[in-house]
């Protein structure tokens, strides 16, 4: 069966796990310094701290920053559950704002309109997190223009886009953003198993989510009320165990260090993808812009249903008959139950973003999808078009 994804793995990395499990530390090593380190200088971030996912990186940018009850923070309909559920989790208000239907990432000109329209009625806007869907960096200029005029704070969910460029920088989302959030699951671009990592240039933000990592715990000696000997430890906000293990680590080390070819093999499969389906009426490919190098984890392909006179679901039972196994980015976050039910959300709210779901079919895409796997791909989906 093809999957949508799934995690490339060598030698080199089994190499790197075995040599920590036959080390003296198996958590809370130095394998974990090691990877944070690899990760600034990759990403050109000040600070790093790794972290069990990416939800728990959302979690805890969200409590460091400072998110409360009667804070409203904008986001994408566009995105996985835990980008919005952050900002609950966090005591904060989720709100939403339309996609740009070119890139699929937050439209500038909404949030500056949401903005508006939630100051005028007494509300208190705190924070964008900008998503960048499946490798496409969001408008991180014209976000941070915003950010400043309105005294934001501004997020990158980066996830999606691990080696992509914005302005031939791979280092943008710390250039733009206060915080940058990252998600190492398997099928991402590279992969801890499970892992995730927060980034930031803001010594003070990092001290915090170090310590809600664990517990809230702190054995730094300027910050004890009281130091009664090199065990003693103390607790001044309740934090979690947001902790990931040195063998985690140093498959992620070993993973960066290929995220390069990576990102350029998912260029080739997307680039061939492109080709085969650019001249079909039914069919549109994800465009990218000229600012912007593509890191594709996924491959967004819209197809027009309607026209076609079949249904998403008679598509995706077809494909599985090839034993090719599709998936869908996202169902639009305001039109989950629990969105609907707590904060009012109905459709309609977001047109451009339900029509890009209705539309929306992610095709397989990883480093090591063979050719033949990727013609079978094709070939199953241009018969099921044409018949």
């Amino acid at each position: 069966m093809i999957s949508y994804g799934k995690q490339y793995i060598d030698q080199s990395d089994i190499d790197a796990v075995v040599e920590i499990l036959k080390g003296d530390w198996l958590t809370q090593g130095p394998g974990i310094k090691t990877f944070e380190d690899d990760l600034g200088n990759y990403f050109g971030a000040n600070y790093t701290c790794a972290v069990a996912n990416g939800t728990a990186a959302l979690h805890l940018t969200g409590i460091a920053l400072g998110w409360q009850p009667g804070d409203i923070v904008i986001t994408s309909p566009i995105t996985f559950l835990a980008t919005a559920n952050s900002i609950i989790c966090s005591g904060a208000t989720p709100d939403f704002v339309d996609i740009d239907p070119v890139t699929y990432t937050i439209d500038p000109n909404l949030v500056e309109e949401k903005i508006r329209i939630l100051r005028s009625k007494g509300k208190r806007v705190k924070a964008v997190i900008g998503v960048d869907y499946a490798g496409h960096p969001c408008d991180w200029e014209a976000l941070r223009e915003l950010a400043d005029r309105y005294d934001l704070q501004l997020v990158n969910d980066n996830c999606h886009a691990l080696g992509a460029s914005y302005f031939d920088d791979k280092q943008y989302a710390i250039k733009y953003a206060d915080v940058v959030t990252q998600s190492y699951h398997p099928v991402k671009h590279i992969t801890t198993g499970e892992g995730g990592a927060v980034l930031t240039s803001d010594s003070m933000i990092n001290e915090k989510v170090r310590r809600l990592r664990t517990h809230g715990m702190t054995k730094t000696k300027d910050q004890l009320e009281n130091n009664e000997g090199p065990w003693y430890y103390e607790m001044n906000e309740v934090g979690y165990n947001y902790r990931i293990t040195d063998f985690q680590c140093a498959l992620g080390s070993s993973q960066l260090r290929k995220l390069d070819q990576f990102v350029e093999k998912r260029r080739e499969i997307a680039n061939k993808y492109d080709q085969s389906f650019y001249n079909n009426d039914i069919l549109t490919i994800p465009e990218t812009q000229d600012s912007v190098v593509h890191a594709y984890h996924l491959y967004p392909l819209h197809i027009d249903f309607e026209r076609l006179n079949v249904t998403k679901l008679q598509l995706f039972e077809e494909m599985k008959l090839a034993k090719v196994n599709l998936q869908v980015h996202y169902i639009p976050v305001h039109l989950q139950p629990y969105y609907k039910r707590n904060y009012g959300f109905k459709s309609g709210d977001y047109p451009v973003a339900e029509d890009f779901y209705a539309r929306e079919v992610s095709l397989p895409i990883y480093p090591d999808l063979s050719n033949d796997d990727q013609e079978k791909v094709i070939n199953n989906l241009i018969h099921f078009i044409n018949n």
